[in-house]
């Protein structure tokens, strides 16, 4: 699948995550059940891991398919009920040793046994043995390894998967592509991909063991192509197309201080979703007029402690001093699903279904201290220029009265402590990413000074499809008639109540649907930096009224494909 488009000609560093760094730290007497649980949740994940990667393989042919289908599933035998998982959770009931450690004690016990056998077939699965091992210390330690951090500039990235921490240590231009086994199109590390402007192709399931380090390689992020060992002539095509491509892109900056307003002269509001500080400079090179989607979840990656106060608040503050007078919506923590800080690992079990567990405002509210305290650092940040706090995962208005108390309540402490802070609070406002908030949303403007619409997870809920699930992937439609009656019927209301109202879903940064919410009213889109100028641009050719024609058209239909032809039809013709 093409995740993030663009084309790259370069050298391939594909992903050794054979070296983990291993904490030794013993466990409480009073934990060790809870580490045992934390054991079995991370063999459970470690399972689902092989079982996608067995359905991708699918897709090859068929002798590599079976071959590897084999592995996989011995590699899965191997976590099930095995040696493996019985001796470590020994470990750590006897030795109280942390799941981490058990498990590598056991894998040496067992890899060290298998090699001293004299039959060389026996002997080799030592080597399996480990791969199991090391996958199932990677799941319980989230990610945290770093040989990511070994790859040299500008090398194309071949990974089985790669997570939205390994993304955040990414520096400028040490990654120009990467190609991954694992993920959809619609999923975090996609987005982020996006978001960076590095072109990606996602699902590829034989590409680790079809390509070496070193290796010459071409990505085509837009067609989800990868070229492995490529003649003279797919070089010539391809770098023609790259500078078609590029020549595309340096014609779009020409849109960079041309005004956002349509054809009829209706402005319409700009702004940027940033995941990383480092996406600053490309969303004010691309003349974004505001942060509307400031996802607070970096502070949190690749550390195994919790910032404090002081800390958040000294890079909240450095962005918003960076906007220099621009807005800034900052969403407060939204850890779960595909984003589990490895801080939070050891208190909070991520569950069966993370994506429906707790996170977002549930943990928030759960553990209000790291509320408090990302409530805190916005305040003291929001002195220095224009902010919103935006709350995720809202399902009803008792949620937004009890973080709107503790808000109110920091603030007192902070006043009372000598900090500086606004005479009037930022505004609070909800994430309307779950259908129960959306369908409630008159009773939700009760308690909010702004709504933001999150179309990922709006759409991924109405349709009960995970868009990180390459299986259903392709099943993910935010043009179903249902997702559209949402994101309406909260425009609509939000304009009825005077309430500021905002769409930060991907759905804003595609050209295809920006008729569709100008026609539906809205006035402020929020995108990934790299699709601000695409939707300038689209939006400059339309018209307000014949918009809001279109899309009163479009709602009177019941079936997508009929209304994403429409919308072609339309995009054609404006």
């Amino acid at each position: 699948m093409g995740a993030s488009g663009g084309i790259v000609i370069g050298r391939a560093f594909v992903l050794d995550r054979q070296y983990i760094q291993i904490s030794r730290k013993p466990v409480a007497e009073d934990a060790i059940q809870a580490e045992c649980k934390r054991l079995h949740d991370g063999v459970g994940e470690s399972i689902d891991q092989l079982k996608r990667l067995k359905s991708q393989s699918s897709t090859a042919d068929s002798a590599a398919s079976e071959e590897l289908g084999f592995l996989l599933d011995a590699y899965i035998h191997m976590l099930t009920q095995s040696r493996l998982v019985r001796g470590a959770e020994e470990l750590i009931v006897s030795r109280r040793l942390n799941a981490v450690h058990a498990v590598s004690e056991v894998i040496d016990a067992i890899a060290t046994q298998f090699s001293g056998m004299d039959d060389r077939y026996i002997a080799a699965r030592a080597t399996d043995i480990r791969e199991v091992g090391l996958r199932l210390m990677r799941c319980l330690m989230g990610e945290t390894d770093r040989a990511v951090d070994k790859a040299p500039k500008g090398a194309i990235l071949i990974a089985e998967d790669v997570s939205p921490a390994d993304m955040a240590r990414f520096e400028p231009g040490q990654m120009t592509a990467f190609v991954t086994a694992l993920g959809g199109a619609e999923g975090h590390t996609a987005i982020m991909a996006r978001s960076l402007g590095i072109p990606a192709v996602l699902g590829a399931a034989d590409i680790i063991r079809g390509v070496s380090g070193g290796d010459q390689i071409i990505v085509d992020g837009g067609r989800g192509e990868v070229i492995l060992s490529p003649t003279d002539a797919d070089i010539e095509h391809y770098s023609q197309r790259r500078a078609d491509w590029l020549a595309a892109r340096d014609k779009l900056a020409a849109l960079r201080d041309v005004p956002s307003a349509t054809r009829d002269g209706v402005d319409i509001d700009l702004h940027a979703n940033i995941e990383l500080p480092i996406e600053l400079s490309a969303a004010l090179e691309n003349g974004a007029t505001g942060i509307g989607l400031l996802r607070s979840e970096f502070m949190f990656m690749n550390k195994d402690y919790l910032p404090d106060e002081d800390e958040q608040y000294e890079e909240l503050a450095d962005i918003v001093k960076r906007m220099d007078g621009k807005p800034v919506t900052i969403r407060t923590l939204d850890i779960g699903g595909e984003k589990l800080a490895v801080a939070l690992q050891s208190e909070i079990a991520s569950g069966p279904n993370p994506a429906l567990g707790l996170r977002g405002i549930r943990l928030s509210l759960r553990k209000s201290e790291l509320l408090e305290v990302q409530f805190a650092a916005i305040l003291r940040a929001s002195l220095h220029g224009p902010v919103r706090v935006l709350i995720p995962m809202v399902v009803g208005v008792h949620e937004m009265t009890r973080a709107r108390q503790i808000y109110e309540t920091v603030a007192k402490r902070l006043r009372k402590e000598g900090h500086a802070i606004p005479e009037t609070l930022p505004p609070l406002g909800a994430m309307i990413e779950i259908p129960a908030a959306a369908i409630a949303i008159d009773t939700l403007s009760r308690e909010c000074d702004f709504f933001a619409i999150g179309t990922n997870d709006l759409t991924q809920y109405t349709l009960a499809i995970d868009r990180t699930d390459d299986q259903v992937a392709g099943l993910y439609d935010p043009l179903n008639p249902a997702v559209l009656r949402l994101i309406r019927d909260v425009i609509r209301v939000a304009g009825e109540r005077d309430i500021p109202v905002s769409v930060c879903g991907e759905m804003a940064g595609d050209p295809r649907y920006v008729p569709l919410f100008i026609g539906f009213g809205l006035r402020n889109l929020s995108m990934s930096p790299v699709n601000l100028l695409p939707v300038k641009q689209r939006l400059r050719r339309l018209d307000t009224r014949n918009s809001h024609h279109q899309a009163n058209r479009v709602m009177e239909q019941w079936d997508s494909a009929r209304i994403a032809m429409m919308l072609d039809d339309f995009n054609d013709l404006a």
